[in-house]
């Protein structure tokens, strides 16, 4: 069995976001970049489904070109057989990303695809939703727990308020991977010193066969989150007063109580 996993470069979480003077990008001059730590959990996933399943393969796959290659590298040296890099010379908006991510699950004839519940850079959680349907696939996101049996999943998914749905469906299907699910493995010296001599290739995006249009949405301009108030601190008075200030602050300003 072919099991594909889906991979986003994003930047470092601890990266500070500095926006270009027009406001219409990032400035990416000085972002250091990282393999999108959902996905690190979508690995594990399907290396753990390869070791259950006899026979299986584990294939990394990213769009982006070469500046992908360091986390589709990180992929193979967690455990995957070999990478796939789609290349373009142009900026995609997620529709054009996910046409281009299907076709290659179609080519590779994938049967299970995991990915990222989302990137943790614009957190839209678009991309592997939309590669199941172009597919014509079934797909669960933000999913806890997965088993295969038979070529059934029984998948658990968190839903808002704590709660979990169960789902079961055969194959092929999407997985879109939480952190719940699992604890990704560290990259050992032998990992890295085996990925690379593991197959990495790259395919244009225009040998692909694909009719792309332009995009159908364009970022119109970014702005900063506005800066919080300035905080109120109370000292120099007795413990009583204190306390009954705040207590008319949260009241009659914050309006908490």
């Amino acid at each position: 069995m072919k099991i594909m996993v889906l991979l986003k470069r994003t930047p470092d979480t601890e990266a500070k976001i500095k926006l270009t003077a027009d406001h219409k990008a990032i400035d990416s001059s000085e972002l250091q970049y990282i393999l999108n730590p959902y996905d690190e959990f979508a690995i594990e996933e399907a290396l753990q489904t390869k070791d259950k399943v006899a026979g299986s393969e584990v294939i990394a796959c990213s769009h982006g070109g070469e500046v992908c290659r360091e986390i589709v590298v990180k992929a193979l040296a967690m455990g995957a057989d070999r990478g796939i890099i789609a290349t373009d010379d142009c900026p995609r908006d997620p529709l054009t990303i996910s046409k281009i991510l299907a076709k290659i699950v179609e080519r590779e004839q994938v049967e299970l695809v995991f990915c990222g519940k989302q990137g943790i850079d614009d957190d839209n959680m678009l991309v592997g939703v939309m590669v199941a349907e172009l597919l014509g696939w079934p797909h669960v996101n933000v999913v806890n727990n997965f088993e295969l049996t038979d070529r059934v999943a029984q998948i658990e998914r968190e839903v808002e308020g704590g709660q979990i749905e169960v789902y079961e469906a055969p194959l092929p299907i999407l997985i879109g991977a939480n952190k719940a699910l699992n604890s990704p493995r560290y990259v050992s010296l032998p990992g890295i010193m085996k990925a690379k001599r593991k197959p990495l290739t790259t395919v244009a995006v225009s040998e692909l066969g694909l009719e792309l249009t332009d995009p159908q949405s364009e970022v119109v301009a970014y702005r900063y989150p506005p800066e919080k108030p300035t905080g109120k601190v109370f000292k120099d008075k007795p413990v009583g007063e204190m306390v009954a200030e705040v207590v008319k602050l949260l009241r009659n300003e914050a309006k908490v109580i």
